[in-house]
């Protein structure tokens, strides 16, 4: 169990650290200000994970698995050999792939659910129900929700489904994730309701995930 920290400006001081960082993204500067990025932004942010993953599991009736992302990058294959993200990422997952996520920094707030990327199974049981009636009912959730989707994955509508179906847009990912935008000023008042709040906003997408899938 992580001790009890104060999430008092936590989402200012961590946008504060990555702007910083964004500025001085080398390996020296980060090893000089590893104390404030351990008191300001990890520790905080462990924090948070940890208090809602308590929070995801009680209301799932079942474990969840929090995840804090590192700020390395591995730039071994890369062309940018920048050391660090200059973002803050967490997420929460379910067996089966089910999930919620959370990033921040110097220039977004967001948290969202859903689905990543589908497995093999996930993906043909997505493009049945998508293209049924139950395409329907997602087409309701998805339109209640008001929220930002990840962009389609696939140029074209995969077959057997065509081109013209009134759902392309849908058959054409291989993810299915909302996205509730512009966080910061509700993250600077209460990065843990915020986050509850925000996933709770997105169970209806969850459970028909979690139906059809």
């Amino acid at each position: 169990m992580i001790a009890q920290i104060d999430l008092t400006d936590f989402a200012p001081h961590t946008r504060r650290f990555l702007a910083d960082l964004a500025a001085n993204n080398d390996r020296d500067w980060f090893r000089r200000n590893k104390q404030r990025y351990d008191s300001e932004v990890r520790r905080p942010a462990e924090m948070l994970v940890d208090r809602l993953s308590a929070r995801l599991a009680a209301a799932a009736g079942r474990p969840v698995r929090g995840k804090l992302f590192r700020p390395h990058r591995d730039v071994r294959f890369s062309g940018d050999k920048t050391p660090f993200y200059t973002h803050l990422h967490a997420a929460w997952t379910l067996p089966g792939g089910r999930g919620w996520y959370f990033g921040l920094s110097p220039d977004y707030a967001t948290a969202g659910a859903g689905v990543m990327a589908f497995d093999g199974d996930q993906t043909l049981a997505w493009r049945q129900s998508v293209a049924g009636v139950a395409g329907d009912a997602l087409t309701t959730v998805l339109g209640r929700l008001n929220a930002r989707l990840d962009a389609a994955t696939l140029g074209d509508v995969p077959a057997p489904y065509p081109a013209s179906h009134p759902r392309a847009d849908l058959l054409r990912r291989s993810g299915c994730v909302a996205w509730s935008d512009d966080l910061f000023e509700a993250l600077a008042r209460d990065p843990e309701a915020t986050l509850a709040q925000t996933f709770d906003r997105f169970s209806p997408l969850q459970d028909w995930l979690a139906r059809h899938l």
